[in-house]
């Protein structure tokens, strides 16, 4: 019934940003702490960032300075924005949320990902 779904994925050039959303829709009801990570091929996944319910952001270490997470006014899209990308910089992008539905239970969802290619 709920679902995300990430979006802005594609072709970036070397040194260029990058803005990913991940849009939630179904049954939700309140949505709590919502992440995004990036997973390279044959590596585990990597947290990049985290926003709770109000707004608080966190990031890894890795990427402080090169990316800001933020929720929409609705609370149901959160954007990933991050600076500076390289060929470097792991390819897939997912996010993932706990949440609320009406039957009050606590779950969680994650979004089916995004490939993000760096091209010099």
């Amino acid at each position: 019934q709920v679902q995300l779904v990430e979006s802005g994925g594609g072709l970036v050039q070397d040194g260029e940003s990058l803005r990913l959303s991940c849009a939630a829709s179904g049954n939700v009801v309140n949505i709590y702490n919502t992440d995004w990570y990036r997973q390279a091929p044959g590596k585990e996944r990597e947290l990049l960032a985290a926003i709770t319910s109000g707004g608080t952001a966190s990031y890894a270490d890795s990427v402080k300075g090169r990316c800001t997470i933020s929720r929409a006014s609705d609370k149901r899209t959160v954007y990933l924005f991050m600076n500076n990308l390289t060929p470097e910089d792991p390819s897939f992008y997912s996010c993932h949320a706990d949440y609320r539905d009406s039957d009050t239970e606590l779950r969680n969802v994650w979004g089916q990902g995004t490939q993000v290619t760096v091209s010099v």
